[in-house]
């Protein structure tokens, strides 16, 4: 259950207000700092930025894998959001972004590469998608994300 550990309910956040990236990275950030007591904000959003800078994390239609490594985290953490009105995200697209799955790491671990793998192939199905954005709740989103990864894990 690799997902549902990185990216437990209380890190899942329904029907984000940001309008663009950077709102949608504040508001990430938010439920991340005060539901883990981190303090590190500033450094999260330089991070993310600076990853983002290289290439755009909206990787697919209306999805982004905003993710950045950060020196003062013990251990890996990951916040979903979810926007119905879609987010101005400069996706590689040039697409609204709905799904954002933010993967914040320690900065000499390579942790996060087994969850970029996981989700890309969750991703490859576009009902997982369609699943996930269409959940009312916090508790919906993280039983649909275990019902996924448990399908992939039986597969083998």
């Amino acid at each position: 259950m690799l997902l549902n550990e990185t990216f437990p309910p209380d890190l899942i956040k329904i029907d984000l207000d940001a309008d663009d990236k950077e709102e949608a990275f504040e508001e990430l950030i938010d439920v991340f700092c005060s539901r883990r007591n981190f303090s590190g904000r500033g450094e999260i959003f330089e991070s993310l930025y600076k990853r983002e800078n290289l290439m755009s994390t909206g990787i697919q239609k209306g999805i982004a894998i905003p993710h950045g490594k950060i020196d003062s985290l013990d251990d890996l953490y990951g916040v979903i959001g979810i926007s119905r009105k879609g987010i101005d995200y400069e996706a590689l697209d040039g697409e609204p972004v709905h799904l954002l799955f933010m993967i914040l790491v320690p900065k000499n671990s390579e942790k996060h590469l087994r969850v970029l793998q996981r989700l890309a192939e969750l991703l490859s199905n576009p009902q997982f998608y369609k699943d996930l954005t269409m959940q009312k709740d916090a508790t919906g989103v993280s039983a649909m994300l275990k019902r996924y990864e448990d399908d992939i894990i039986a597969q083998g």
